[in-house]
Order: structure tokens, then C-alpha cells, then sequence
């Protein structure tokens, strides 16, 4: 008996020693890129844009590559934590370059981009889009290289690397990465660190297009958290407009963009931490978030992820999208319906003019 126990607390004790040394090690290797740090474009093309012309901008999560409509995803109450197979995220990385040859924008915006990942079986994914978009300048802004993140305990999401992407067929002339607020508990290690570019793009004549991509907390139960994100970039976005800049911000909020979406999709009404009404009435005076038809048109931004797809049964929500100055004047607005084909969300469009 004596000896049972005795291997009985032998295992107790290597669980908490393995646990623990676990806990030191996500502590000492946590780290967070600074904030204002200058980023460099990748130049190839140096169009220039030009007022009173019709131009169109896309925004699209592309979820690391790693979500067919028959993956669900473990933090959402799913099945899985990384992509199926690299065959998997590479078809899917396909289908995202050829969507947008087929909307054919000339900003394209793309968040969850890895750049290495257990979670994306190492397809370099900003490489990739670099490669099979080569019409266009690209930058990269990093949002969190993660630490080995050992859950769920049966198949871990492991590792990552991973940010945003920005495509502009016109110059980027500079570009900067802001850190955004998160939370400093223990919940860091879950939503992961956050930020946001802003892009400079010459303008016929004396003022930039100011292009900020972005991808806002999903699931911080701290609301604080959210509001002092969207502060954050508000700011930088009054501060442009002040100076006579054109100002576009794309990019998945983990808001409600419609702010009823689930009478839109006849859906929950209960709301999750990533499907808040966005606050329009804290924007900053001389911005809007349009909406146009989309309420009408009823195709969704975003899928839940508790399950496959499902249409008409699953949860679904719109919260991709645009904000603009009111120099920018919108002449058509939709959400491409991919069927969730090769992400769990489908790209927003714009059709837009510099006024």
C-alpha cells in the first residue's frame, strides 16, 4: 500500500513540476512587439491615386487558412484546433488569392495572415500572398508571435506567428505598427496580442490616403478592453483627418456593424463577446461606418465556429467592414458570398471616390 502511494504522489509531483515549469516558461517568453514601430513596405509599383475616381477596397479575415465549412474551432465550443493538413491550408490560401483576383480591389486588407503556425500546418501565408498577388506593394504588420500554447491538452494549437497584411496596387510611401490595449491577466495568453497598421499612400496633389488595417479582440470578456482599442485608433484617425488626409479603416472588429444583425440573420439575440453593437455614436466627428444595403442584402461576414457550416442553422453576424472620413465618398458596398468556402468569414468590398 505504502508503495501505491508512494508512486501515486511521485506522479502528483511530476504533474505539478511539469505544470509549473509550463507556467514559467509562457511567463519568460512572453513578449510584446513596441508600440510605434516604423514597418517597411515591399515596393513594386508606383501608382498614384487620384480624386474623383471610382476605386475599390476589400477587407477579409482569412483565419489562417485553416477553415473549410466542415471545421469547427475548439475555443468556439468546436472540434479542432489546428487546420486538418497543410493540403487543407494551401487550397484554401488558392481560393483567397483567386477571390481576389475576381473582386479585383485595388486595397486589399487582409487580417490572420500567419507567417508561421502549428495551427496553419507552416504555410507561410504572407509569403504566399505576396507570391500569387505580385500586381501589388505589400506590407506585413505582426500582431503576436506566440508562445507554444499547450491546449487543448489532446491537440494543441501550438505556436504562431501571425499579422496583417495590406495589398495596394498604389505606393506605400511609409508605414508604422500601434500596439493595441489588451488584457495584462493571465487571459493574454488566449486572445493574443493585438495591434494596427497605418499606411501612407500619396494622393494626386498635397494629402495620403491613410490606410489602417485592423483586428480587434475577439474574446476578452473585459469590455474595457474593446472600448480603449477602439479609442486608440480613433484617435489616430482624428488626428489624419485634422491634418486633410483621406482616412479608410478596414479590418474584422469583433463588433456588430449593423448593430441588429441577429434580427438581419435571424439569429441568437443573446451576444457574445465578439458581437457587440459597434459604438458608432464614439466615432470621431467626420467619420462614418456605411452600411449601405448590407441589412437588406443579407450575406454575412462571419460565422460562428461551435460547429460546421450550416447555412440558415448556423450563427452567423457581420462584423467586418469599413470606416471613412467623410472625404470619401462611397459609391457601392457588399459582402461577397463565399459560402464561408475557404475562411469562417467572407470579404467585404467598397466601391469608393477621394473627393
Amino acid at each position: 500500500m505504502k508503495k501505491i502511494l508512494k508512486i501515486i504522489l511521485g506522479i502528483v509531483i511530476a504533474i505539478i513540476v511539469v505544470f509549473g515549469g509550463y507556467l514559467i516558461y509562457l511567463f519568460a517568453s512572453y513578449d510584446r512587439l513596441p508600440d510605434n514601430l516604423t514597418l517597411k513596405p515591399d515596393h513594386q509599383h508606383s501608382e498614384v491615386l487620384e480624386t474623383n475616381k471610382t476605386y475599390r477596397a476589400m477587407s477579409h479575415n482569412i483565419g489562417y487558412g485553416a477553415y473549410p465549412p466542415s471545421y469547427s474551432f475548439f475555443m468556439d465550443g468546436g472540434k479542432y484546433s489546428r487546420a486538418y493538413d497543410k493540403k487543407t491550408v494551401e487550397k484554401n490560401m488558392r481560393g483567397i488569392v483567386n477571390t481576389t483576383k475576381d473582386v479585383a480591389p485595388i486595397l486589399a486588407f487582409y487580417q490572420e495572415v500567419d507567417q508561421s503556425g502549428d495551427r496553419s500546418q507552416h504555410v507561410d501565408e504572407v509569403a504566399w500572398l505576396k507570391e500569387h498577388l505580385p500586381a501589388y506593394n505589400s506590407l506585413y504588420g505582426q500582431n503576436y508571435d506566440s508562445s507554444y500554447l499547450f491546449y487543448p491538452f489532446t491537440d494543441p494549437i501550438g505556436q504562431a506567428k501571425s499579422g496583417l497584411v495590406t495589398l495596394s496596387h498604389a505606393e506605400i510611401t511609409s508605414s508604422k505598427r500601434y500596439s493595441l490595449p489588451i488584457e495584462t491577466n493571465f487571459n493574454k495568453f488566449f486572445d493574443l496580442d493585438r495591434a494596427f497598421t497605418v499606411s501612407r499612400i500619396p494622393v494626386k496633389g498635397d494629402h495620403e490616403l491613410i490606410a489602417i488595417n485592423t483586428h480587434l479582440s475577439a474574446f476578452t470578456k473585459d469590455r474595457s478592453v474593446q472600448a480603449a482599442q477602439l479609442k486608440k485608433i480613433f484617435d489616430v484617425m482624428e488626428s489624419e483627418y485634422q491634418k486633410g488626409n483621406y482616412v479608410m479603416v478596414a479590418g474584422d472588429y469583433n463588433h456588430d456593424v449593423l448593430g441588429n444583425s441577429p434580427e438581419v440573420f435571424n439569429t441568437s439575440k443573446k451576444r457574445e463577446t465578439w458581437t457587440h453593437p459597434f459604438p458608432k455614436e464614439q466615432l470621431p466627428a467626420g467619420f462614418h461606418l456605411p452600411n449601405g444595403n448590407l441589412a437588406e442584402e443579407k450575406i454575412p461576414s462571419a460565422r460562428a465556429l461551435n460547429e460546421p457550416y450550416k447555412k440558415g442553422h448556423t450563427y452567423t453576424t457581420l462584423i467586418d467592414g469599413f470606416l471613412l472620413s467623410d472625404n470619401i465618398q462611397v459609391q457601392d458596398l457588399h459582402v461577397k458570398d463565399m459560402a464561408f468556402q475557404y475562411s469562417d468569414h467572407n470579404p467585404v468590398y467598397l466601391d469608393f471616390r477621394l473627393k
